[in-house]
């Protein structure tokens, strides 16, 4: 599978797609204005204290306190009897925290005192007692190369704390790995060292930009090119590549091409495909994805696929390809929290486990961690997927100012019996000798055709003029009985 990650800077955002196949399966977007935040640390103060919630709000300087559960405080993971949440912490009181989950809708911000900073191979835990393998090293002589590189190295080094290896470790030799460890030891000191000094709700460590988080996070082995459409941007990785990912180098290069960088692999049709609740599927099935505050629900539709040879044939097809789209949509659209996805039912057990299967397969290929259930008695799949940062749709995307993010408007008819509703109460109330409407066209319009004649029966009925009047920035919705 070939690979290429793509990089468009502009001052004020920064865009990276990665493209597997010549297809985008990835696009992460980040603003001037409201830069990611997971791995900043922080000096923050507690704010308040919640022990019938086992949690407390810190103030670490952004618009929303910030979210910290006992469970997320040293010392305190995995005991039987965790302590209580007043016992850890107390009002007014400084703690060095880590952003683990970026503010999201109206939740401020999750925390951890559990501090761990990322470099290319290794994650650096000072809280750690022992090295950590990453999972998708399955080779078991690997492993233990990697462990005993670790061990040598704290042992000498008298290090505090421990690494986790990160996939992109495997087959690395020591010096490689020495050379990061030695980086994160040095960084860890001086993110110690400026915590002491720190004011409350003063940042303390910063991760890095996006486009070189990309690097450090993204490449692997099948990564043939890393493209950057800005000089300066391109010759920061090259020297970020060169101190820590020497091999890499030779892969960053700079596009200086006048066609748009994301128009290359049709980068922005997909970002505009990706805001859609429809997905067409080849087979003529489809998808209709719709992401609330509580969950994502993703419906299965046979479509204009009729298959060749029985009902159970083409629902099974139409699945399978579903399972493959779906893991692709979750990662396009940076879906999380809780999915429910329903499949076109299933009849035949065998047929079950393989798309449970598919889907498990097509996941298990993506860094996000995720968690799926069997298929329920009512026929649905439950999944988690774990969300640190908004959703495409949430950075790019506001409510409608119409319909207030429901999706629907009331219709022209229901707001013509609003507007006789509320003429009526008026009209009792107040003595005056007629009233103006001011409302969108499409209900002006259905007052003066369709209940024409109910507007004329009212006016007569309650013995004042009644006047209509447009106003262009109405919604369908909205209107006002203004007496004169």
């Amino acid at each position: 599978m070939s690979e290429e990650i793509l990089v468009n800077v502009t001052p004020p955002e920064t865009r990276v797609a990665v493209i597997e196949n010549g297809v985008a399966q990835e696009i992460i977007i980040e603003r001037a204005g409201c830069l990611g935040l997971v791995g900043n640390i922080y000096k923050g103060r507690v704010c308040r204290v919640l022990p019938g919630m086992q949690a407390a709000f810190i103030e670490i300087g952004l618009q929303r306190a910030a979210f910290l559960h006992a469970s997320d405080i040293l010392g305190n993971r995995g005991d039987e009897k965790p302590e209580n949440i007043s016992e850890l912490v107390r009002e007014g009181g400084e703690v060095v925290v880590q952003i683990v989950k970026e503010p999201l809708g109206s939740k401020g911000a999750r925390l951890t005192t559990c501090l761990s900073i990322p470099s290319r191979y290794l994650v650096y835990m000072p809280s750690l007692s022992k090295p950590g393998i990453s999972q998708k090293i399955e080779d078991e002589e690997e492993r233990q190369r990697l462990r005993d590189i670790i061990e040598r190295f704290t042992l000498q080094e008298e290090t505090r704390g421990n690494f986790i290896v990160r996939t992109a470790a495997e087959g690395s030799d020591e010096k490689t790995l020495v050379a990061d460890m030695d980086f994160l030891i040095r960084l860890w000191g001086s993110i110690e060292e400026r915590s002491k000094n720190a004011a409350s709700g003063e940042l303390v460590h910063e991760d890095l930009p996006l486009f070189l988080r990309a690097i450090r996070d993204l490449t692997s082995l099948e990564v043939e090119k890393i493209r950057i459409d800005s000089r300066e941007s391109w010759q920061k990785a090259r020297q970020f590549a060169s101190k820590l990912i020497p091999d890499l180098n030779v892969s960053i290069e700079y596009y200086p091409g006048e066609r748009p960088i994301f128009d290359l692999y049709g980068v922005e049709d997909e970002i505009q495909k990706a805001l859609e609740r429809k997905v067409e599927l080849k087979s003529g099935g489809y998808l209709i994805l719709d992401q609330t505050e509580a969950m994502t629900t993703i419906d299965v539709n046979t479509g204009a696929f009729v298959g060749h040879r029985n009902l159970e044939e083409t629902i099974f097809k139409t699945n399978m390809e579903a399972a493959q789209a779906i893991s692709r949509q979750l990662r396009l659209r940076n879906l999380g929290g809780i999915i429910i996805i329903d499949f076109i039912d299933i009849t035949d057990e065998e047929h079950k486990r393989q798309v449970l299967r598919a889907l498990e397969k097509s996941l298990a290929r993506y860094h996000a961690k995720t968690q799926i259930t069997e298929v329920s008695s009512l026929g649905l799949v439950e999944m988690t997927r774990k969300r640190t940062r908004e959703s495409l749709e949430h950075v790019l995307c506001e409510p409608c100012p119409c319909c207030a993010g429901r999706g629907t408007l009331k219709t022209a008819e229901s707001t013509c019996y609003e507007i006789f509703r509320e003429i009526l109460r008026e009209a009792r109330q107040f003595d005056v000798e007629s009233l103006l409407v001011l409302a969108s066209a499409a209900v002006v319009d259905r007052l003066l055709d369709e209940e024409s004649a109910n507007l004329a029966e009212l006016e007569a009925f309650i013995g004042k003029t009644i006047r209509l009047q447009v106003e262009e920035l109405y919604s369908q919705e909205h209107y006002d009985v203004v007496l004169i």
